[in-house]
């Protein structure tokens, strides 16, 4: 996953997202967030950043507690001592770290294919660096979104990996802009995490990404222990 996350910013700069001989970015750090805010994507290019990372993190944590279950490793934890709430947050945590080394990944390998393509380096380095902390601490959220996810559909490998990467496109968050508009709390409890961290952002914006992600985690953390604590531990 850390070469995937390394190679898709690499490949979207040098080769991908060309229209009619244009390039889909012409500065590099477009590829890690967007200029502002966006709450309803317009094109691929407003999509295609660091959330991605989101997208094959999904897909770690579908593989990761998908193994779980299928070698007999759940079983034996859960008939000795461990309690299915500290199950639910380990993996969070555990998944938290791996996709924000993702996002490291994916940084600087974005910056080395600005480098090499020419592409102009201009940002306000300050916003950048709150923009990436940003999604790096959504990250928790998503592993929270994710492992809870992969608690409920455990007995469906195929489908939790599915529906992971389903919900990393961002096409149910462009669907719910579609259905219930653009309010600002629906903005910021749902949008946040891929829109909040762009190349605008200031400290309120890493505080609210903060927060939302903590609620995140809560939510799903409690969600996901309470399915376990009502099913067998297969």
């Amino acid at each position: 996953m850390l070469a995937i996350s390394a190679l898709i910013p690499a490949m979207v700069l040098s080769m991908g997202g060309m229209d009619g001989g244009v390039p889909l970015y012409t500065n590099t750090w477009n590829i890690v967030a967007a200029d502002i805010p966006l709450y309803i994507v317009r094109d691929i290019g407003d999509y295609a950043n660091m959330n991605m990372v989101f997208l094959f993190g999904g897909i770690m944590v579908s593989i990761f507690i998908g193994h779980d279950y299928r070698s007999g490793y759940v079983k034996q934890l859960f008939t000795t001592h461990a309690k299915k709430r500290d199950y639910m947050m380990s993996k969070s945590i555990v998944c938290a770290f791996g996709m924000v080394c993702m996002c490291a990944a994916y940084l600087i390998a974005g910056a080395g294919a600005g480098l090499i393509t020419g592409a102009s380096m201009k940002v306000h380095v300050g916003s950048l660096l709150i923009a990436v902390a940003g999604k790096m601490v959504m990250s928790l959220g998503w592993a929270s979104l994710y492992t809870f996810l992969n608690v409920v559909l455990r007995r469906h490998f195929g489908i939790s990996i599915a529906l992971s990467f389903f919900i990393g496109t961002g096409i149910p968050v462009i669907g719910a802009a579609a259905l219930l508009g653009s309010g600002s709390a629906l903005n910021l409890f749902l949008y946040g995490s891929s829109v909040n961290a762009c190349l605008s952002s200031d400290l309120m914006t890493l505080g609210t990404c903060a927060v939302i992600s903590i609620v995140w985690a809560v939510i799903y953390n409690a969600l996901g222990s309470v399915v376990l604590a009502a099913s067998d531990v297969y």
